[in-house]
């Protein structure tokens, strides 16, 4: 099987002395910067719903963009949000890291997929972002079927029938859904709040990083084995699991000692 999860707003561009591979996309994230170059900062700053200093920094950021550049980072290891919090990358052992490099793909508005050692630019694209191209009026029409398509070669490579989708909906919303032939499944993390099971956003992000991280340490490779999971007080739920949808629901005991 194959997991995907979203990337991060925010970088740790932190050196890294890791051999990185080349994003399958690469070339699609030149052209995708060059056409975001064209955009002042005021457009930027609109584009991206993001203050006047934060559209200065990445108008900055897509200039500097290029098809070769030095100052670049493992993505796996460069996102640094609430899922790479439950990820935890650098701390993956170099054999963790194969597995991962093989079963784990970050889906991304520029990149399209990265693999965790794909070198990256710093940049902030989000996937849902109305980034006019040629293509048509946002990033969803710009990618097309292609993500699901990437998806299913890569699944085929490894003889994998099953997606196991811990990205957000804005970002799995890119992979064609009528073009992607695997199996499905995307874990639903909730809390047992006195009104009842409730996702709340953070420890579900922090969560959805924590479950990739359980089965690339467990080399999990059976979407079943995924019920096991434990971290952070969470426990499988059946009677709040529909098909596709596996439940897994946190005490708030357990929460307020995680």
């Amino acid at each position: 099987m194959l997991t995907v999860i979203s990337p991060a707003k925010r970088l740790d561009w932190s050196e890294r002395d890791v051999e990185m591979t080349a994003p399958a996309f690469g070339g699609d994230a030149v052209a995708l910067a060059r056409t975001a170059r064209g955009l002042s900062e005021a457009e930027l700053g609109k584009l991206m719903d993001i203050s006047p200093t934060l559209a200065k920094l990445n108008a900055e950021r897509f200039q500097r963009f290029e098809e070769t550049q030095d100052d670049v980072r493992p993505a796996a290891l460069a996102f640094a949000g609430d899922t790479y919090q439950g990820l935890e990358a650098a701390s993956l052992d170099p054999e963790d890291m194969r597995f991962a490099q093989e079963r784990l793909r970050i889906l991304s508005g520029l990149y399209g997929i990265l693999r965790p050692l794909d070198a990256i630019q710093q940049y902030r694209l989000e996937m849902g972002s109305r980034l006019k191209t040629g293509k048509g009026t946002n990033l969803y029409a710009y990618w097309g079927d292609r993500l699901a398509r990437a998806l299913n070669e890569e699944a085929a490579g490894l003889g994998a029938e099953t997606l196991i989708n811990c990205a957000s909906v804005e970002y799995f919303s890119a992979v064609d859904a009528e073009a992607l032939t695997l199996d499905v499944i995307t874990p639903q993390f909730l809390e047992d709040k006195p009104g009842g099971p409730k996702i709340v956003s953070f420890y579900a992000k922090k969560a959805r990083g924590a479950m990739a991280r359980f089965i690339i340490q467990r080399r999990l490779t059976d979407p079943a084995a995924i019920l096991d999971f434990d971290v952070g007080g969470y426990e499988y739920a059946p009677d709040l699991s529909a098909p596709g949808k596996p439940a897994f629901l946190r005490r708030e005991a357990a929460a307020s000692a995680a």
